[in-house]
């Protein structure tokens, strides 16, 4: 039986500073780092044969935390496909290392939310300014985007896709999959395997740094208690 896993990132600077952080890049905060890590033991004992990681250092930075005490004692390598030398020049000539290595990959489509001109900003001076109510709606509907940002709708749009093409294939192959990304990549994704409304996606909440684990078998996911 082949293991989804999936962590929200843990805080990140901004996130700790109450900003709106979306596409940018920024790395966790002292209390992230140990997020990650304590998440990471949460999962020591359970099968991960592949990683996948957005593009953006805050979910790098949990997956490679994560894995710190994993109990296989394999080392999670970063897959550079397509880029050149990067591609070329890491290839790793020894069977035995290799064998002892998790592939990761990073993809941009499981990045954040983009929030457009909020990101940035301190969420608080956006409630004053805007009202708490349009802001949860920016925050919060399923298909309202923020200015010249996206909505939790085309969020969907680019990392269900994704996780179909790319993630289910090894699901169905019986290989274990950990995913370190974003509140709302995750949720999006979360929708669909567990047949969320729009209604009740809105609701779903995700702690930094904690894993939910589902077990696939014949096509059917099953989350873990």
């Amino acid at each position: 039986m082949a293991k989804l896993i999936m962590m929200r990132h843990g805080e990140s600077v901004w996130n700790s500073l109450n900003l709106f952080t979306g596409w940018v890049d920024i790395p966790l905060s002292q209390k992230g780092v140990e997020e990650s890590l304590e998440g990471g033991k949460k999962i020591k004992d359970e099968p991960i044969d592949v990683i996948f990681t957005s593009s953006l250092i805050r979910a790098q930075m949990t997956a490679m935390l994560a894995m710190i005490s994993h109990s296989s004692g394999k080392v999670p390598v970063i897959i550079h496909k397509g880029e050149g030398k990067l591609d070329e020049w890491t290839k790793i000539h020894s069977e035995k290392t290799a064998a002892q290595t998790v592939p990761v990959y990073c993809a941009w489509e499981l990045n954040e939310r983009m929030y457009g001109e909020l990101q940035g900003m301190n969420k608080a001076e956006m409630a004053n300014q805007f009202s708490p109510e349009q802001v949860q709606i920016w925050r919060r509907s399923f298909d309202v985007p923020p200015p010249e940002g996206e909505s939790l709708k085309m969020t969907a749009a680019r990392s269900i896709p994704y996780f179909e093409n790319n993630i289910l294939p090894l699901l169905e192959q019986g290989r274990s999959v950990f995913v370190a990304a974003h509140g709302n990549s995750l949720r999006s994704i979360m929708m669909k395997l567990d047949n969320l409304s729009e209604e009740e996606v809105m609701k779903l909440e995700l702690a930094t740094g904690r894993p939910v684990i589902y077990n696939f078998h014949n096509g059917s996911y099953e989350k873990m208690k």
